[in-house]
């Protein structure tokens, strides 16, 4: 328009391409938005492996009895306060100083079997018993995840 206002705007053609482009977009991204529902229980399930591990290392080095007690949504340890005193009373503190504890979603629940605490003896051994007595090995299961392995005889976390 020639002494007039300018059009201002978009077309219709402009319209319908941005339109086109965030349908294909959509159609692309979305189902991958979808998939990071399953990272947190893979992350919990290597948390409590790693927090199973640190447990076992800590007993052999501390030479002292840790506990590993198992609860649908977390892993709790604990630690004897002396040698031999055959009760995990104490929060086991981990590198950093915090307990290596793991907590995971609700939607991925941990189970153990056989059902009860770990006890990891001074050896390296996982037992049933606070005495040391039954050598244990448990399967622990997060939902939908591989299961973690805990040898009762050598205390590996598989």
């Amino acid at each position: 328009m020639a002494g007039g206002r300018a059009d201002r705007g978009f077309t219709l053609v402009e319209l319908v391409t941005i339109m086109i482009l965030i349908g294909i977009l959509a159609v692309v991204a979305l189902p991958n938005l979808s998939q990071t529902q399953g990272f947190g229980a893979t992350s919990f399930r290597d948390r409590v492996a790693a927090s199973l591990r640190f447990a076992q290392k800590s007993a052999v080095a501390k030479r002292r009895m840790v506990c590993a007690t198992v609860a649908p949504g977390s892993l709790t340890l604990t630690v004897d306060a002396a040698f031999g005193a055959g009760t995990c009373a104490s929060a086991l503190a981990g590198p950093d100083g915090a307990n290596p504890a793991a907590t995971g979603p609700a939607s991925a629940p941990l189970t153990a079997v056989p059902a009860g605490p770990l006890h990891f003896q001074p050896s390296g051994a996982v037992t049933s018993d606070a005495a040391g007595l039954v050598q244990t090995t448990y399967v622990l299961t997060v939902t939908g995840q591989a299961p973690i392995t805990v040898n009762g005889w050598t205390g590996h976390v598989n």
